[in-house]
Parts: C-alpha cells; structure tokens; sequence
C-alpha cells in the first residue's frame, strides 16, 4: 500500500500535459491583451459602421473570455481551465456569425471588420483544450465567416481574391495551431511514459518486496522454528527450548502483523542482542563495548533485528557443528554503527564442503546483512575455531 501511495503522489506530480494548457492559456491571454491594445482606433471605427449592439458586446464578450481563459490558468482544476478556453474559443466564432445577423446591408467598410484580424489567436485556444479535429474545423471555420464579412463590407470598393484570402489565412493560422497541438500531444505522450514507467517501477518494488518477504520468512522458519523442532529431538523439552520457541511464535506474530517497533535505543538494542544469544545458549560470554555512551542514539529496528537473527543462527550452527568448548559474543555499538562478533574454539569447517541445501549460512546469516543497508557479514573458519562478524553502518 505504501508503494501505490508513493506512486500516485509521483504521478501527480508530473502532469506535463496540465502545465503546458496553463502555459499556452496565459500566452493566448497575453495575446488577447496585446490585441485590444492595438484594435482600439479599429473597434472605435467598427461602432460607427455596424448597428450599436454588436461592436460593444463583441469587444467585451470576445477579449473577456480570452482573459478570463488566461486568468482561469492560475485556478487549481485543469477541467475549470478547459472550460475556460472553450468559451474563449466558441465565443469568437458566435460573435464573427452574429455580425450577419446585426448586420443592415446598407453600411460598408474598406477595412473589414476587427475580428478578421486575429482568428488564428482564437484558433489557438480551441487548439490548447481541444482534440485536433474540432480545433482544426473550429480555425476553418472562423477563418471563413470573418474572411466572407470583410468580403461583404467592401462591396463597393474593390475587393482581393476570396479564395486567396482564405487560403493565405488557414496556411498563416495552421502554423501555430499545429506547433499548439504538437506539444500538448508531446505533454500527453510524456505523461504516459511516466505513469508507465511508475506502474512498471511500482511492480517491481512489489516484486521485490514479495521476494524480501519470503526471504524473511524462509529465514525465520530456518533458523527458530526448524531449530526449535531439531533441538526437541535432540535434547527434549527443556527451559531453554520454552524460551526459544515463545521467540519464534513471536516473530511470527511479529512477520504477520506488521506491529513492531521503528527503532531501538541503545539498551534496546543491546537487550534484543542478549535475548537472541541467550534463548540459544543460556551459558554465553556476552560482552559490551559502548563508544561514546553519553550520547542517545537510535538503532533502525530491522537492522537490530537481523542482526540479532544472524547471531542467533551463528550460535546454533556453533552448537550443532563445532564441537567447541568455549563460545563468546561481542557486541560493539557506536553513534552510527553496530558491530557484532561471535567466537568459538570448534572444528571449524570448509565452505566449500557445505552441501547447497544448506541455508544457515548463506541466507540466514550472509544473505540476511546483504540486505540491510550499510550490513556485511565475514566468516573466518579454520582448525582453530571459526569468528562471525556482523557489521552495520548507518
């Protein structure tokens, strides 16, 4: 669950295709500025042409929307932000078809209207909130009424190609319209690139997790449930066997669960360390060195953990197979690492000559400190007896 939070919040962080429609609503509004500036003397002209209505509730209705397109970037729902850009783009071409109707017949002028100077920059809207196919009929079609209309009003003055008109307009327009909807394609593309790159990472960390789990648990079974069993046949039930078995039980509990500790103190940690040697042998040299012991310093929980795992299986492999008389542990804790040794004075044995099938040392105790991070485990064997070191750095 932690995995799926953590790449939800990934993905939500990384919505190309949002920041590119507030990046071109906010250049299409800047643009929307720029124009009334510039259409002024033109705006003023167009009121005295065409009856009263049109010229006012057009300069509001079209420059408005553009405007409140670009405001409407800064709000936080990208779905208001389309909205926003849909009334800029709709509303252009409703105004370029109503000047038909307010249109009389009878006025005429030279220049055309206002609204033929910029469609492409209504284009522009519909081209950042919309798919290509509406965005390219909407371009169409504005370029077409707005090019008809100044058609219309020169009637009396001599007019240029209509066709040509049009057609220099669509090829002026398509330029931004298509550069618009290329990098909003590019934000989508990069959007699922990313969330399936997250869904894929998200699979393999749970694989991975699975993996861990069943190691942990391959591990466990290992080294307190199998032993405890072997030691029943072995030597019986004994008081030592008892505390050995409550601990496997635990653990158990503990794996099921999840409801354990995130870290131990300093005495914590040495008290989980002593329990783990002694619930194997109740007789063991456990001996403490403290580095800077003024200083409070917590110790991760799962490194504690392992590590008192792995020297629980080091004592048991010593028990079982060292024939040694003489058995100590060592337990050196600093401010930023944690380091145990165990000793004995057995046989030893050869690496070598151990059979595959057999785990305690290649995964109860080498394989459990590769997996913490900063852990190590060194085994040294020979004739003289054999020394375990388990290292953790922070």
């Amino acid at each position: 669950m932690n995995i799926d939070q953590q790449v939800i919040g990934t993905d939500a962080a990384h919505r190309s295709t949002d920041r590119l429609i507030r990046i071109f609503g906010r250049f299409v509004a800047t643009g929307y500025l720029i124009y009334l500036l510039l259409l002024i003397p033109d705006i003023a002209r167009s009121a005295e042409v065409v009856p009263g209505w049109w010229t006012p509730v057009t300069a509001v209705v079209v420059f408005g929307s553009g405007f409140a397109f670009g405001a409407m970037t800064f709000h936080p729902s990208i779905a208001a932000i389309r909205i926003a850009g849909s009334i800029a783009a709709s509303t252009f071409t409703i105004m370029a078809l109503l000047w038909w109707v307010a249109w009389d017949g009878t006025t005429f002028d030279q220049a055309g209207t206002f609204l033929s100077v910029f469609p492409g920059l209504a284009a522009l809207a519909a081209a950042t909130v919309w798919p290509p196919v509406p965005a390219f009929v909407h371009m169409t079609v504005s370029v077409v009424v707005v090019q008809l209309t100044n058609q219309a009003v020169r009637e009396p003055f001599p007019r240029s190609n209509i066709i040509a008109e049009i057609f220099f307009a669509m090829m002026f327009c398509t330029v931004f319209v298509a550069a618009t909807l290329a990098a909003v394609r590019t934000g989508r593309i990069l959007d699922a690139t990313i969330s399936a790159t997250h869904d894929d990472a998200a699979r393999a960390a749970a694989a991975t997790a699975r993996e861990v789990e069943r190691e942990r648990f391959d591990a466990l079974i290992h080294d307190e449930v199998m032993s405890s069993l072997l030691a029943v046949t072995r030597h019986g039930r004994t008081p030592s066997l008892a505390r050995q078995a409550r601990s496997a039980l635990t653990h158990l509990d503990d794996l099921t669960t999840g409801a354990v500790s995130h870290s131990f103190s300093a005495d914590e940690a040495l008290a989980q360390l002593r329990s783990a040697a002694t619930t194997v042998d109740e007789s063991i040299e456990f001996t403490v060195h403290m580095e800077q012991p003024e200083r409070s310093e917590d110790y991760p929980a799962d490194v504690v953990r392992s590590i008192a795992a792995a020297l629980a299986e080091a004592l048991r492999n010593s028990r079982i197979h060292a024939q040694a008389s003489d058995r100590s542990v060592g337990v050196r804790l600093a401010p930023s690492s944690l380091q145990v040794t165990v000793r004995d004075n057995g046989i030893g044995f050869d690496r070598r000559s151990v059979p595959p099938h057999r785990l305690g040392v290649a995964v109860s105790i080498e394989g459990r400190m590769r997996q913490l991070d900063g852990g190590s485990a060194d085994i040294h064997s020979s004739a003289a007896g054999t020394t375990v070191q388990l290292r953790w750095k922070r």
